[in-house]
């Protein structure tokens, strides 16, 4: 099965694919009996993966979580679960080391992998011939995620905002395991052009970006775009979820810095009107944008430059190595 046919996103959505979600679980679950492996990474998608680790929980072999569950949004006892299925977390925020050391459980903050695909990535200087862009043209980033819901939900309103202002060039990031034809009616916009599986490229080119919450937000502040972040669900996931969340923002951005350096723009509050007036801010402000640019910076410095995958790769070989005495 393919990671795409699990991401559900809210507690009604997740309720309409419970028994597809819980055919896929089992047949993991089997799987990983069947094989017998020495150890099971699991890596983020938590929903799925801590009830994953309860089901192979008696089976004897080395369990290691990479990407640890953000428990530390809702929920916060579930850490207790964590300690008792993995033998450790390895984190990729600064500031989930304090929280799982909080429940005892062992734990390294490894880095971040978004940083590590950041300082890899090698620009394509022919992006803008490409694309029929001109240099003087100012390039506004659409990433409206890699969701279907998602897409149904920011689309229409990011099409309007185009429309608003035709005298700039909206690249829109297009996720190709995704049907193109969610993405027509926002492409019919005169200047709104698709660009496909090349975000990192747009990013470097474009002058602001409106990004819908998740890894997305942090991507574009690594490569210093001015940003509007944005978040829609349905009433009931965003009513049940305004009770349960502890934290104060939904964007990585102001998370890692533990203030509001971009603009947030979550369910009613993400309209037409608003993203509009936040854009004309960060075009016009000079001021506004070069501090929220000093916030990437403080981001960027929390961090840090570490290889988060062979950090994680190291941490578990040595476990296992200790455990085995080779």
């Amino acid at each position: 099965m393919r990671y795409e046919s699990m991401a559900v996103m809210g507690f009604w959505e997740v309720i309409k694919n419970l028994l597809r979600l819980k055919k896929y679980l089992k047949q993991t679950a089997r799987d990983i009996r069947n094989f017998q492996p020495d150890a099971v990474v699991f890596v983020d998608f938590a929903g799925f993966n801590l009830r994953l680790a309860q089901k192979i929980h008696l089976l004897k072999c080395h369990k290691f979580y990479y990407i640890a569950p953000k428990i530390w949004a809702w929920n916060q006892k579930r850490a207790l679960k964590v300690k008792k299925l993995v033998e450790k977390a390895f984190v990729i925020l600064p500031f989930e080391e304090a929280f799982y050391n909080a429940f005892q459980v062992p734990v390294s903050y490894v880095g971040n992998p978004v940083c590590e695909a950041v300082n890899a990535f090698l620009p394509d200087k022919t992006f803008l011939k490409r694309h029929i862009i001109k240099d003087t043209d100012g390039i506004i980033a659409l990433l409206p995620g890699s969701r279907k819901q998602e897409l149904i939900t920011s689309l229409p309103i990011l099409a309007k905002v185009a429309g608003s202002f035709p005298d700039k060039t909206f690249g829109l990031s297009i996720v190709d395991s995704l049907p193109f034809e969610l993405y027509a009616e926002t492409l019919h916009v005169p200047n709104v052009i698709p660009i496909h599986e090349d975000t990192y490229n747009l990013l470097l080119n474009s002058e602001a970006a409106i990004v819908t919450s998740g890894t997305a937000t942090l991507e574009t502040a690594l490569f210093e775009v001015p940003q509007i972040v944005t978040y829609r669900t349905s009433k009931l996931t965003y009513e049940i979820g305004k009770r349960l969340v502890r934290v104060k923002y939904i964007s990585l951005v102001n998370l890692i810095a533990e203030e509001p350096v971009v603009k947030e723009l979550i369910q009613d509050d993400f309209s037409v009107e608003n993203v509009v007036d936040e854009l004309r801010r960060i075009l016009s402000d000079n001021k506004y944008k070069n501090s929220m640019l000093l916030g990437y910076t403080k981001v960027r410095q929390r961090l840090g430059n570490e290889n988060a995958s062979a950090n994680t790769a190291q941490g578990i070989l040595d476990l296992m190595v200790a455990d085995t005495g080779y």
